[in-house]
């Protein structure tokens, strides 16, 4: 699949999750030319940026801070997630390859069902004449279970973002993504209020 690609300009979306590290690897060892590109959020994890950059990831700085998003919209809720419209889901080269996978989610298992997708984005999916807005997006881990991520990272020795390590355990039931997540179950999201006063101050 991956050297099956017609291009040698192709995007990594890596988000600094367990995934992301898999598909990394899985392209290093397919030998082909690409560019990891980690798009910032302004509301991951300490340490994601320094962990992405340590894996040779450009940083893509937003178009506007997710607060900026909030002084003009208000807070994202579970059905109404601009954030992640304006924060990720935006496209940056015709190709891209990408760590998502149908275990993560019912949504997911019925969004995916094929290693290889066209996605439009913006204008409501409606493809723009000059193609701007279209890409070709690779999924080379979308059947993998956690058991099989697991077992790949084990056998060849991936490296994952220190978060993942609880006591010096890799938890890989454990997912990264943006502090507070609307999509978070309420003690997830205290938790992460508590883990970071800063973010309770700025919501606030």
């Amino acid at each position: 699949l991956l050297q099956a690609i017609p291009s040698a300009d192709i995007e990594l979306a890596f988000s600094g999750g367990k995934d992301s590290s898999v598909i990394l690897k899985l392209v290093q060892m397919a030998g082909i030319k690409f560019t990891p590109i980690y798009k910032n959020t302004t509301i991951d994890p300490s340490g994601n940026i320094q962990f992405c950059k340590s894996m040779g990831c450009i940083i893509t700085p937003p178009h506007k801070t997710f607060f900026e998003l909030v002084q003009e919209r208000g807070f994202p809720t579970r059905r109404a997630r601009f954030c992640c419209e304006v924060l990720k889901e935006y496209k940056i080269k015709d190709y891209v390859i990408i760590g998502v996978r149908k275990a993560e989610s019912t949504a997911r298992a019925k969004r995916y069902n094929e290693p290889e997708i066209c996605r439009v984005y913006g204008n409501k999916g409606k493809k723009k004449a000059d193609g701007s807005n279209y890409c070709k997006q690779y999924l080379p881990i979308v059947n993998w279970t956690d058991e099989d991520v697991k077992e790949f990272i084990e056998k060849y020795d991936v490296k994952c973002n220190p978060l993942y390590y609880v006591d010096g355990k890799f938890d890989v039931t454990m997912r990264l993504g943006c502090i507070c997540c609307p999509l978070q179950r309420i003690k997830k999201q205290q938790a992460d209020f508590l883990a970071n006063p800063r973010m309770v101050r700025l919501y606030i």
